[in-house]
């Protein structure tokens, strides 16, 4: 059995998709498909599409963790690469370390109102066929609102269907809105260690009892990595936090992501091993010159990508179809 086979077998409950139900599930996490599990996230969840299996297979992809150091509410962030980065011999803690110290001092930008919206372009890996016709239609954009109140996505010119939503306070189980997330975000302690007691106490995502604290710790910090709005310093915490965790290694060279860039990849091994005896990695594409996250790959224990995206740009706009 291959890996694709196995990540079949994943999602094989999940009916038939249709464009109508795809359009919201976009941009929401999951880990149940990432990991094998049925637990879902507590906080806003996201979907991709993986190679060979369509929109009926879902993992994890990247929600913009761009949105900062703009100063008004249409301004547009766009990720700026270093082309001769190397990162040979440089183990994951202090790779992450150094990444914490560069972030904490970039300045925040505007934070949403409740009514505004936060838009992102995302360019999927492989492209995704698009409706019936099953073309393939460039780029994905996507609204939600900072309230959590509404969301919606399309491909190219497609006639947008805004879906009402309801994930503060508890409003639809779970999940939870960028506005929501952004506050705790914000609040966590400046040291990797008080992140992780925080984030233990909270308890966000409930923890599975048969895993390990460290994966537990993971899954926590890898659903906050993924809010749309990132302040500096939450974002340096969870660096902070990360490096204290077994289980990732940074690529010793740059990759190309999806949007043509080249990108850090830093590999995660959440030790769930698959059937043909490796384990599918989480690969987080960073920013060379933020530091910031700009896309997220599945791998398999080869290499090889099954699926994931990378951000174009991100930016707040005032209401959904509304472009930077």
């Amino acid at each position: 059995m291959d890996e694709m086979t196995e990540v079949r077998a994943l999602r094989a409950h999940v009916p038939a998709p249709d464009r109508a139900r795809l359009a919201p599930g976009r941009t929401l996490l999951t880990e149940a498909a990432r990991v094998g599990r049925s637990r879902r996230a507590r906080w806003l969840r996201r979907e991709f599409a993986l190679v060979g299996v369509v929109a009926a297979v879902t993992a994890v992809a990247v929600a913009a963790t761009l949105l900062v150091g703009s100063s008004g509410s249409r301004d547009t962030v766009r990720p700026a690469t270093t082309p001769d980065v190397r990162y040979r011999g440089v183990t994951t803690a202090e790779f992450l370390r150094q990444a914490a110290d560069a972030v904490q001092t970039q300045p925040d930008g505007t934070v949403p109102t409740a009514k505004q919206w936060i838009y992102t372009k995302e360019a999927q890996e492989p492209p995704q066929p698009v409706g019936r016709t099953g073309r393939f239609v460039g780029p994905e954009e996507k609204w939600i609102r900072y309230d959590g109140s509404a969301m919606t996505s399309r491909f190219g010119d497609e006639p947008l269907h805004i879906m009402k939503m309801h994930l503060e306070n508890g409003g639809e189980g779970d999940d939870r809105s960028p506005r929501e997330m952004y506050r705790v975000l914000a609040a966590l302690p400046t040291d990797g260690r008080g992140t992780l007691k925080a984030l233990r106490e909270q308890n966000a995502i409930a923890d599975d009892k048969g895993s390990s604290q460290a994966r537990n710790d993971y899954s926590e910090i890898s659903v906050l990595l993924s809010n749309p709005v990132m302040p500096a310093k939450g974002l340096a915490s969870l660096y902070r936090a990360l490096a204290l965790l077994p289980g990732g290694k940074v690529t010793g060279h740059l990759v190309k992501d999806a949007a043509g860039r080249r990108v850090i990849a830093l590999n995660w091994n959440r030790g769930e091993p698959s059937k043909t005896g490796g384990s599918m990695l989480d690969q987080w594409l960073i920013d060379p010159q933020t530091h910031r996250i700009v896309g997220e790959r599945i791998v398999s224990a080869h290499g090889k990508v099954l699926g994931g995206s990378s951000l174009f740009t991100t930016a707040v706009v005032d209401k959904p179809g509304t472009r930077p």
